[in-house]
């Protein structure tokens, strides 16, 4: 794998359970910007059933596309209430194999 391969990103937010609406509506924002941003493919955040964490699914170009968008200056600004109320856990990872139902 190279700096220019696709990356997938999975980041689990862990937050109290009052603060989880308020967290996807952050990660939401956040989401609609950086899909304006070089290298964005796709995004999909995902509400844990528990009310305590959730998780972003996000497919980029290549990882240098990725650590770009994560110094962007806009995603700072947007990290800064996310941060306030959770803390997470990202990992890059090489995009597997997809199985789907025949």
């Amino acid at each position: 794998m190279t700096e220019a391969d696709p990356v997938v990103l999975i980041n689990v937010f862990k937050c109290d359970p009052a603060h989880q609406d308020a967290l996807m509506e952050q990660l939401a924002a956040m989401a609609r910007i950086q899909s304006g941003l070089d290298g964005f493919v796709s995004q999909t955040l995902h509400r844990g059933l528990n009310g305590k964490v959730v998780a972003n699914h996000a497919v980029w170009d290549s990882a240098a596309a990725w650590k770009a968008m994560s110094r962007h200056p806009a995603i700072a600004a947007a990290m800064g209430p996310i941060m306030a109320i959770a803390t997470f856990e990202p990992h890059l990872y090489d995009p597997g194999e997809v199985i789907t139902r025949d």
